[in-house]
């Protein structure tokens, strides 16, 4: 029954993490959540500079450590450099989260082919590339931890999805919506294809946070939009460092396939 400590629950010190689009928004405050309980983390993002200061900033929280490996996540032959400069440092990898993304806004009869490419390969198509590259370490974290059939600390994969993905927006993100519900039905897929391989799959859909992402529809609806959460705030870094915390922690061990709203109440307030 020691394993009930709320020590040893949330425990993520010494596990290896890498987190795409890690340098700033949803993607750094994840990070830093880690960092500050003792993982060794990895940030990407396409900016190297951006990368690197934020590894800085990351570095001063101790007692884990940032390391940055900044890669366009948009090319494919820039995920398997990732990879395998990922694999020429670590042997496992104890967590990957998916957070690298991108959004396009237009009314419905101007929006670029261009637009909606773009954010589905980055969405959707270059997480499944990321997945697939790296999967080698996350099967080899799960098997450290095997005893008989059972493994005991499956690796994670947590997919950073979204409340568009769920309910009609009431703005022109046609691509972005479409990508977020794609990418919770794959997180799931893959739930289903790598748990007998020990590696768990889950979706973290996030509400309103503010992040550059998000910028534009804070400040042209960002009073109506926080109004509308019964919580009648935004998100918080806590909010969602905790949540990508308990789901890499023996807490979350045995959560598979799963999609947690994480948006203070707003999807069901509009039900």
């Amino acid at each position: 029954m020691s394993s009930l400590k709320i020590s040893s629950l949330f425990q993520v010190k010494g596990k290896v993490v890498l987190i795409t689009g890690g340098s700033r928004g949803i993607g750094k405050m994840i990070a830093a959540g880690f960092v500050r309980n003792g993982a060794k983390v990895y940030i990407s993002s396409r900016s190297a500079k951006d990368c690197e200061a934020t590894a800085t900033e990351l570095n001063e929280l101790g007692p884990g450590v940032c390391i940055p490996l900044p890669a366009d996540l948009q090319k494919y032959e820039e995920v398997e450099r990732l990879a395998k400069q990922l694999s020429s440092k670590e042997q496992i990898l104890d967590v990957l989260v998916n957070n690298a993304g991108a959004v396009w806004g237009a009314p419905v009869d101007e929006f670029p082919d261009s637009g909606f490419t773009k954010v589905m390969t980055l969405n959707v198509q270059r997480v499944f590339s990321v997945i697939q590259k790296v999967l080698p370490l996350l099967r080899a974290a799960a098997d450290r931890t095997k005893k008989g059939s059972t493994y005991k600390d499956p690796a994670r994969i947590i997919n950073i999805g979204s409340v568009e993905g769920l309910w009609v927006a009431p703005h022109d993100t046609f691509s972005y919506s479409a990508s977020k519900a794609a990418l919770h039905h794959l997180s799931r897929h893959l739930a289903a294809k790598l748990g007998p391989d020990g590696v768990v799959s889950n979706t973290i859909a996030c509400g309103l946070f503010p992040t550059k992402l998000t910028d534009y529809i804070m400040k042209t609806n960002g009073d109506w939009l926080v109004d509308s959460v019964p919580l009648r705030r935004s998100g918080e870094p806590q909010d969602v460092a905790g949540t990508a915390l308990f789901l890499s922690s023996s807490a979350g061990a045995y959560i598979n396939g799963a999609t947690i709203t994480l948006d203070g109440g707003l999807l069901v307030s509009r039900l």
